[in-house]
This record gives structure tokens, C-alpha cells and sequence, in this order.
């Protein structure tokens, strides 16, 4: 899928020089908003961490660039750690707030989409933090995620009880039968 948006835009994996960069806009959603459930932001060794850990289970960790500066950046992750779960797999996205509503976090959440359904998996949960964070709500809406319910109050931040939006969406396709012993997946056992 090719989305616009209103910049150049490149999408790729990210890099360990891209950390910093992604920190920086992470943060801004740990200390000012309620879509993170995270109260301090980690350290730029955890996000290298992380991102490692990603990339080690196979999974996509995405950057948008725009004229060699990171717009923002997506990434998919384990849905839960049980076998069965192995073939769902949740988004993550975030956007710098110098450039949202233009199309980066669309082109981000659609290339992760496209390169999990690549990779075999089946299905993709958003779990969206805070119900009032409709730009989040709307995007998944957008690229065919559908909600399923709202967790209320299940997180606590700066004195506020925060919901949680799940949604859902169906990878590639996601009817078929089951899959092959060569399938790609995240390992049974896990």
C-alpha cells in the first residue's frame, strides 16, 4: 500500500544511530501525554535494547526520514508470550509532534502492517493508550483496524486513570487455513 503524505518521506529499518532521535520523540509521549503507560522515559541503552530484541525475533523496526531527520518510527512486538499467540503480533507507533496529521504515521503504520503480513503473521492488536487519543483511534481505524472494546481505568498517570482501546486487524489472509511447518513466526514455546 503507497500512502501521501505532505513529505518526503523515506521508510526503512532503523539503525542503532537512530536511537537518540527516537528517544526524543518517545519521551515526548512518556512526559506529556497518556498514550504511553510509561512514567519515565527509558534510557537510550534500553531503546537500543529494545529495538535489539525486535529485530532479533524478526519483527520490523520502522523509521520514517525526511531529509536525514527521524519523523518518527513504528514497530511490531510479541501480542503476548504464550506459543498459541505467535502469529498476532501488536503495533506500536509514534510520530514526532512537530510533524503530526501528515501522513508520516500512516505511511508508518501501513509499512509495518505490509512487512508482518509478509513475514506470515495473521493478525495485529493496537493497543491504544488513553481513549480520548483519537488521532491514534482514527489512523488504525484508517488502515482497517476495527475496535473491539475499551479497558477503563486500567492505568494510573500523573493522578489520572487511563482506558486502553484495543483494536484489531485481520493480516493478509488471515481465513486461510492453518499454517505450514515452514511458516515464518514467532517459535512456539515462548
Amino acid at each position: 500500500m503507497t500512502l501521501a503524505t505532505s513529505l518526503p518521506v523515506q521508510l526503512r529499518t532503523a539503525t542503532e544511530e537512530d536511537m537518540a532521535a527516537i528517544l526524543a520523540i518517545y519521551s515526548h509521549y512518556v512526559t506529556r501525554t497518556f498514550v504511553s503507560f510509561e512514567e519515565v522515559p527509558p534510557s537510550l541503552e534500553e531503546m537500543q535494547a529494545r529495538r535489539r530484541r525486535t529485530l532479533g525475533l524478526g519483527l520490523p523496526y520502522l523509521v520514517a526520514e525526511s531529509d536525514g531527520e527521524v519523523m518518527g518510527y513504528s514497530y511490531a512486538g510479541p501480542f503476548r508470550p504464550r506459543s498459541a499467540y505467535r502469529y498476532t503480533l501488536e503495533d506500536s507507533i509514534y510520530v514526532s509532534p512537530m510533524i503530526q496529521r501528515r501522513g508520516v504515521g500512516a505511511l508508518l503504520l501501513s509499512g509495518l502492517v505490509e512487512r508482518c503480513t509478509q513475514l506470515g503473521y495473521r493478525q495485529m492488536i493496537g493497543i491504544i493508550g488513553d481513549s480520548a487519543n483519537q488521532p491514534s483511534i482514527g489512523l488504525h481505524r484508517k488502515l482497517g483496524f476495527r475496535q473491539e472494546g475499551v479497558l477503563r481505568g486500567v492505568g494510573l498517570k500523573r493522578g489520572r486513570w487511563i482506558d486502553v482501546v484495543i483494536m484489531h486487524r485481520p493480516l493478509g489472509s488471515a481465513s486461510e487455513g492453518l499454517p505450514g511447518p515452514d511458516q515464518p513466526g514467532l517459535k512456539p514455546g515462548g
